[in-house]
């Protein structure tokens, strides 16, 4: 436990600390760093990720749905908890159960907890995440735009054009020149430090946390329900070793901060989501502590 602490969680928390820090004495636009993040370097890193990954495409596939699996039925137990509460509140809970930080909290811990191959699963179950935020997020939480309004999202979003292009020049054999590979590999190196700071200056921007039943529920599903559903549902689609670690180590992180940015659009129980996505976050450090120790016997 105090490896795990001192080799994995504890650089995680430096950098987050550190946009803690900044987001308490300077104004500093969240947005923008999510933009630069989104739009500039998580693109970068899965193109990467993709042209490097030692991933079979076998467990890519059993990955992503491990990980869909695990949305659907988590999703359903939580809006049958959540039964006798007002709609907005259950919307707003079972969003916040099933989509997950697997961005700027998932990558960094993946990277430094299973190395290079680890980060290489997250960018795949990461992707994923994405198609369930702006797709099955937007339907929970009131938009009227439905599946095929999230598809465009995602089908817009760089990083999956990114993907795309890295698939189709690995299938093709083709080496990317030296020059602009350096490029990317500059701008997917700054990805991680990036998000760890960007989910800092969220932390540290938030205000009171209100520990309200909705709130306490959501992080109890989110830190029992989604690992719970994580183990069985990797066993269900055949996952084992380096797969298994990724997908179960993917189902104990916190709450997505981007689901308080969605509440807020579709007009959703945002304080719910707010005081849950910072709740859970640091619920999640004592669970992390417990798991990490344990992945090396998961990948054998």
């Amino acid at each position: 436990m105090l490896i795990a602490l001192m080799d994995v969680l504890l650089p995680v928390l430096i950098v987050a600390l550190v946009g803690v820090v900044l987001a308490r004495r300077f104004t500093i636009d969240v947005d923008t760093l999510g933009k630069i993040s989104l739009h500039g370097l998580t693109p970068a890193l899965a193109f990467r990720s993709t042209m490097t990954s030692q991933i079979s495409p076998d467990v890519g596939l059993r990955l992503v749905g491990g990980y869909l699996l695990v949305t659907a039925v988590g999703a359903a137990l939580s809006w049958l908890v959540t039964r006798g509460w007002s709609v907005p509140t259950r919307r707003s809970v079972t969003a916040c159960t099933v989509i997950g930080n697997n961005g700027n909290f998932g990558l960094p811990i993946a990277l430094l907890a299973l190395g290079t191959e680890g980060l290489d699963a997250a960018v795949v179950i990461f992707v994923t995440s994405l198609v369930v935020m702006f797709t099955i997020g937007p339907m929970l939480l009131g938009s009227s735009g439905g599946i095929r309004g999230g598809l465009l999202v995602v089908a817009r979003l760089p990083v999956t054009w990114a993907l795309v292009v890295a698939g189709m020049l690995r299938v093709a054999g083709v080496e990317v020149a030296g020059g602009l590979m350096s490029g990317i590999d500059l701008l997917a190196d700054a990805a991680i430090p990036l998000v760890l700071l960007q989910l800092g200056v969220q932390i540290g921007g938030s205000g009171r946390i209100h520990r309200t039943g909705p709130v306490l529920a959501t992080v109890a599903l989110r830190a029992v329900l989604i690992p719970a559903l994580g183990c069985l549902a990797g066993v269900l689609v055949g996952l084992d070793g380096l797969g298994l670690a990724s997908l179960l180590l993917a189902c104990v992180m916190p709450v997505a901060v981007n689901t308080f940015m969605l509440a807020r659009e579709y007009g959703a129980d945002s304080d719910t989501v707010a005081s849950a996505v910072v709740l859970s976050t640091f619920c999640s450090i004592p669970i992390l502590l417990v798991l990490i120790p344990w992945l090396p016997r998961i990948v054998g």
